[in-house]
């Protein structure tokens, strides 16, 4: 299934790219830098397997409701797929199709032996009661059965899906296969096979990864200005540890706007309110409300977008006062962005590198899952960190010796990785 314009075909800097094919530019200038052979090119350009399927769901007020549930898998030269699956009202196969693509390079990128996926179905998961969410997840598992597994497709949390859709996915497929399989999926409950550590693992990511910027510039965290975009499971742990690390968080934003405080946010009296208002930072009452687009011009050492996709781009990249953009989100940046930004003198973290200490802790939740050894927090985050500190070493080496964005390095490596498998392993049949 052919899903995007063939690369040599794309326009040089159209207005809008899809996702899909921004992700096969970034792709192509890896391909490009590494003289990569067109034929491995072409096989990295398109998934693997797209998997659609028809999801009727019994609703509470009695109504059959059919949902369309997809799941694409780029990639498992390196290992089985791996990847989230979100619950969001913009879903589309283009969008799951660019993040599977880009999963496959962050693990490579960071030494894990798997392969790329993302699933989805385009709801709003806060217009389904508990109930009818369990029955959605469930009959979405039954129909990708053949589809996922252990040492097939292992999915996990992602926009709109918590560790409660994951202990559903692991049930309804270990009930089907007639016994206990807890390395289906990862980011389960600690109860049934989780990981101690992986509901801080991709903020702590985001913080090992600025902090180590940062170093190369002589500078620490403490006291360092930083604005994030979004407070949820990401945005809100990263704040939470760069808070604890002496950071001084200018502002936070959620769908109900940002909140900004010149001296420094109580991180933890924000968390606490939004605790106790469904999750909600609406009306916080000790910092000053601006929107959205403001909280990204802010003047500040970095900025964290946590949200979406396509957050800083052509309209908005010159106003950009951070020093540093650290990617913790999947694509915030768009490609005319991200070149405004690099014009500008700005580094940005890519998010195949930023925000990879979550599938670093997926990795090391399915490892214990297999072994049926659990390991301690602190050991978790121990061996997170070590592959995340070498995996920005090496990106910065490469940036540096080859006077290239941290992007492009980035890419080069995780592309490499992958391309050097294929080679080795060969076309079938």
């Amino acid at each position: 299934m052919v899903l995007s314009t063939p690369l040599t075909q794309l326009a040089p800097s159209p207005a809008y790219i899809c996702p899909h094919d921004r992700a096969c530019t970034y792709l192509g200038q890896a391909a490009l830098a590494l003289e990569m052979d067109p034929n491995i090119l072409r096989i990295l350009e398109q998934p693997r397997k797209v998997v659609t399927v028809s999801i009727p769901v019994l609703l509470d007020n009695g109504e059959v409701q059919v949902l369309a549930g997809h799941r694409v898998q780029h990639c498992d030269v390196l290992g089985p797929y791996k990847g989230g699956t979100r619950y969001h009202p913009a879903v589309t196969l283009q969008e799951l199709s660019a993040l599977a693509m880009l999963m496959t390079w962050k693990c490579a990128l960071v030494g894990i032996p798997y392969g790329g996926a993302k699933g989805g179905i385009a709801i709003d998961p806060r217009r389904y009661s508990v109930r009818e969410l369990e029955r959605i997840t469930r009959r979405y598992t039954s129909e990708l059965i053949k589809d996922i597994g252990p040492a097939i497709d292992i999915p996990a949390p992602d926009i709109g899906t918590s560790s409660q859709e994951m202990a559903w996915m692991m049930d309804t497929y270990s009930m089907n296969v007639g016994h206990a399989v807890p390395g289906v999926v990862t980011g389960k409950p600690i109860s049934i096979g989780g990981s101690k550590g992986r509901a801080m693992a991709t903020g702590r990511g985001v913080m090992i990864t600025i902090r180590e910027a940062l170093a190369e510039r002589g500078q620490t965290l403490f006291q360092t200005r930083i604005a994030i975009q979004g407070f949820g499971k990401v945005g809100a742990a990263a704040a939470a540890l760069l808070h604890e690390a002496g950071a001084k968080i200018i502002a936070v934003s959620d769908v109900s706007g940002a909140f900004f405080a010149e001296n420094g946010l109580d991180i933890p009296a924000l968390e606490g309110y939004a605790r106790e208002n469904k999750g909600s930072l609406a009306g916080f009452p000790d910092a000053e409300l601006i929107t959205n687009a403001e909280l990204l011009a802010l003047p500040c050492d970095v900025l964290i977008p946590a949200a979406l996709e396509d957050q800083i781009t052509e309209e908005n990249a010159d106003q950009v006062q951070a020093q540093i953009v650290a990617e913790a989100a999947n694509a915030p940046v768009t490609l005319m962005g991200d070149r405004l930004l690099e014009a500008r003198g700005i580094t940005v973290l890519p998010d195949i590198l930023a925000n990879a200490g979550g599938v670093v802790v997926s990795y090391l939740e399915w490892v214990q899952g297999q072994s049926y050894v659990f390991w301690d927090e602190e050991r978790v985050n121990r061996e997170m960190e070590g592959l995340m500190v070498q995996a920005y070493q090496r990106v910065s080496e490469l940036a540096q010796n080859r006077r290239i964005p941290l992007r492009q390095a980035a890419y080069m490596l995780g592309v490499g990785r992958v391309a050097e498998a294929l080679r080795d392993r060969g076309l079938y049949p």
